[in-house]
């Protein structure tokens, strides 16, 4: 804004000082809408204001300036920053997640996002980047919604015939997907129209058996449990694998399956292959793979000395192999319902958590802890072990390892371990409830001092017991 004011002597000074501050103030708002002029960027979890200015490829000094009054060294989740440089966006920069099943094309239709944009956005120069658990940002304007009503082209259907089933016509559905025309469509792609949908089954970019499919929480992390929830066509039956393991999948009662995978503490954070198989009623088959995001646990180190026995391999080798085939077998029976519970009473103290790259006598950091430890913290502390779930005792004994231990089976694939124990108090074959007394804390096996090491296994893999 260019203000001139020709000063007359005769003109009051009184007059004359209201005209200088007015001209400040609109000298100021102007300086602060060229500063605060750019698309918003919600603060997400994890964030720091380096990570965010690589993100969109800006500095740090450039968000600091787009922002005045942000402190560098103090943001917070859900805190709104200005991102400059990114000219044509405007609104807010949400983040979403590739989910499984998703693609390029239809989350640029479904938010009505031009492809190019989208790619600029994210830093897209490969297909390759695309994978579930991939966090994408996505602009979103003022009273915008995303296109909810899925559709798909069946073999040898015109866009025109698609249309007129979903109360459209072709021009309107070639302009929503950014087609070159409506001859422009492909069997089997992911098109969106508005409106409400008017099928009962959700369209993805999976085939016809798979009427839908959740992954509860992405991206997937080292010692997390993937849950894979898969709503089937009738009379379907499922089967899969997630990086090397195969999957297991039971119904939940509302048409619905799902499998439970544990993610190894040791796999590389990297995009590994989930597969999905189908078997329909007249025994064809339908699969859909697609390559998944598994992120780093951000495990600590640290060192410590045991006798040699404990780590020697002609040792720990057998005993981790009988373990392993201990907690290999998936009983089809669920005998849990809820959330687990403490294996030791309140209070309690953690001596060791899951995850810590461990390096023993020396050796470099490439065993893992992987259980959570439960110490005795003062004179007066229970040494009480309790049942997490209800479930099955498959074993209870003495280890070398792991001391006098004792696993249960809870169904479905799902195991926990007590390890380390005084006394055992219950036997091979027993059913047990949750918080059911079983065992005493002790010093056997593999230790440095008494404690419960409790471990708990999603399919045949060691998973955070948190």
């Amino acid at each position: 804004m260019k203000l001139v004011t020709r000063y007359n002597s005769r003109m009051p000074k009184r007059f004359f000082i209201i005209i200088l501050i007015v001209s400040i103030f609109y000298l100021s708002v102007d300086a602060v809408s060229a500063q605060s002029s750019g698309p918003v960027y919600i603060v997400q979890s994890g964030d720091t204001l380096s990570a965010i200015a690589g993100r969109f490829n800006v500095s740090v000094d450039a968000l600091v300036a787009a922002n005045p009054g942000l402190d560098p060294n103090l943001i917070s989740q859900g805190q709104q920053v200005i991102i400059p440089g990114l000219e044509g966006v405007t609104g807010v920069l949400d983040t979403e997640v590739v989910n499984f099943g998703d693609s390029f094309h239809s989350l640029a239709r479904r938010t009505q996002i031009q492809a190019d944009m989208l790619r600029k956005l994210n830093r897209l120069i490969s297909p390759s980047e695309f994978y579930v658990g991939a966090s994408m940002i996505i602009p979103k304007q003022d009273n915008a919604t995303d296109l909810t009503n899925r559709i798909t082209p069946a073999a040898d259907e015109t866009l025109l015939e698609l249309a007129v089933k979903n109360n459209s016509d072709p021009w309107t559905l070639s302009d929503l997907n950014n087609l070159n025309g409506t001859w422009d469509s492909i069997p089997g792609d992911v098109l969106y129209s508005s409106g409400k949908s008017t099928s009962s089954t959700v369209a993805t970019g999976l085939p016809s058996a798979f009427t839908n499919v959740q992954i509860t929480t992405l991206p997937l992390v080292q010692g997390g449990t993937g849950e894979i929830i898969v709503t089937p066509a009738n009379g379907v039956t499922l089967d899969g694998t997630l990086v090397d393991k195969p999957l297991n999948f039971f119904p939940l009662g509302d048409g619905r399956m799902v499998a439970l995978q544990g993610i190894h503490a040791l796999l590389d954070p990297g995009v590994y292959p989930l597969r999905l198989n189908a078997t329909l009623p007249d025994g064809t088959k339908q699969s859909f793979e697609q390559m998944m995001l598994v992120a780093s646990g951000n495990y600590a180190r640290e060192a410590l000395a045991v006798p040699s026995e404990f780590i020697d391999p002609t040792v720990t080798g057998p005993e981790d192999k009988q373990v392993l085939s201990m907690v290999s077998p998936v009983t089809a029976q669920k005998f849990w319902d809820g959330i687990f519970g403490l294996p030791v009473a309140q209070p309690f103290c953690i001596k060791d958590w899951f995850g810590i790259r461990r390096s023993f006598n020396g050796s470099d950091y490439n065993y893992f802890h992987a259980g959570v430890d439960y110490g005795i913290c003062s004179a007066d502390h229970p040494f009480d072990i309790y049942a997490a779930a209800p479930g099955k005792v498959i074993f209870a004994g003495p280890l070398t390892v792991r001391g006098n231990a004792t696993f249960i089976d809870h169904g479905e694939g799902i195991y926990t371990g007590y390890f380390h124990q005084e006394e055992i108090y219950v036997q091979v074959g027993q059913q047990v409830q949750a918080g059911e007394l079983i065992g005493k804390i002790g010093g056997t096996g593999r230790v440095t001092g008494p404690h419960l090491h409790w471990e708990v296994w999603v399919n045949g893999v060691q998973v955070n017991p948190a």
